[in-house]
């Protein structure tokens, strides 16, 4: 892997100088924001945006909502699993971070002690932005294409930040797809006669479908008919 571990004149590096020269020429104010968004809020958008989808979810037959909701639990899932492949892969590749590697590289990051990995290939921001953004599409289409666009600007923002190579970004947003769309078919078998289960639960149930409300209409004595009428004449005896 010593092309990875070796920068010189190349696309990579270009991009990366150009993405992240952005930060150099941008206020103050822009580059916390970006960072602050990097780190967290893009990532807490997803999680919403999961929580929005099973809202709305809630809402549909018992067999949609079933699915819906599978795929919705899912995507978390998913998401932890493509981060757990990363480690031994970031270990493997051995990629330093950019700035290691060039001079010029300005490091946004908001607060100390974040404990950021020694290695950029791939990125775990990026990676489980993807997951997250690709499982909801599996849930939901619409809802799904949103989260996906939020992950490809997380991984410009991990760029703008300093923090990787577009290569890592790639790998990360790959590495995310990859893991919910192979195991999809696998995971869906195996957690849908579980989340069938929770739906049909008198406790449980609302965690999948909203109970349905009842309505009590009033009575029309007129259109009822005589037996109706009588019923109310007794009860006011």
């Amino acid at each position: 892997m010593a092309g990875l571990t070796t920068g010189g004149p190349n696309v990579d590096v270009s991009l990366l100088y150009e993405i992240n020269g952005l930060a150099r020429q941008a206020p103050g104010w822009l580059d916390r924001t970006v960072a602050v968004l990097g780190e967290y809020g893009i990532l807490l958008a997803l999680v919403l945006l999961v929580l929005w989808c099973w809202r709305g979810a809630r809402r549909q037959d018992e067999t949609a909502a079933v699915e819906t909701f599978t795929a919705l639990v899912w995507a978390p899932l998913a998401a932890s699993a493509a981060l757990l492949l990363n480690i031994p892969l970031r270990e493997f590749v051995g990629r330093p971070r950019p700035a290691a590697q060039h001079g010029g590289v300005e490091v946004l990051e908001p607060g100390a002690g974040l404990g950021h990995s020694a290695f950029s290939f791939v990125s775990d921001h990026a990676t489980l932005a993807m997951a997250l953004g690709v499982g909801l599409f599996v849930a939901h289409r619409r809802i799904g294409s949103i989260g996906i666009g939020l992950a490809l600007a997380e991984g410009f923002t991990r760029i703008y930040m300093g923090l990787h190579y577009p290569t890592d970004v790639i790998g990360g947003l790959a590495l995310g797809t990859a893991v919910v769309l192979l195991l999809a078919p696998l995971a869906m078998a195996l957690l849908t006669p579980v989340v069938r289960a929770v739906a049909r639960s008198p406790r449980l149930g609302v965690l999948v479908r909203a109970r349905e409300r009842v309505v009590a209409r009033p009575v029309d004595l007129a259109a009822a008919g005589p037996s109706a009428r009588e019923q109310e004449s007794d009860l006011a005896a």
